[in-house]
């Protein structure tokens, strides 16, 4: 498994990467190997303020169907336009082409409360 070390991690297996005052969201390679084939990304949270582990979306599997939830507060202000022709970047690609949204963060603070890579390893590694 891959957890790169320049990205903070979920305990719901999401991942920040922060860029100036924006992050850029996704799941992580661990949560779409757990899916299975992504088939479908909705996401319908574009403009919204989000307070943190607010679900912000949906993705759906062959066989299930997962909420988002957002690691840190702010507003949404992108969401990748890839994901409604090719949700599989999700599988292929989860920390790059396959990201999620973009959001503008009320506090990049926040990001401090996230897991590093080696802690995020060792929860899912178990």
């Amino acid at each position: 498994m891959n957890f790169p070390e320049n990205l903070r991690y979920t305990k719901d297996h999401e991942w920040v990467r922060l860029e100036g005052d924006t992050a850029v969201i996704g799941i992580t390679e661990f949560a779409q190997n757990e899916l299975g084939d992504i088939v479908y990304v909705e996401i319908e949270t574009l403009d919204q303020h989000l307070a943190a582990d607010s679900v912000f979306g949906t993705v759906e599997a062959v066989k299930t169907v997962s909420d988002l939830f957002l690691p840190i507060t702010g507003t949404i202000i992108e969401i990748n336009p890839e994901l409604n022709n090719q949700p599989e970047l999700v599988n292929s690609d989860p920390y790059g082409e396959g990201w999620m949204v973009k959001v503008k963060v009320d506090d990049a603070a926040d990001m401090e409360a996230l897991l590093k890579a080696d802690a995020y390893a060792a929860l899912v590694q178990g």
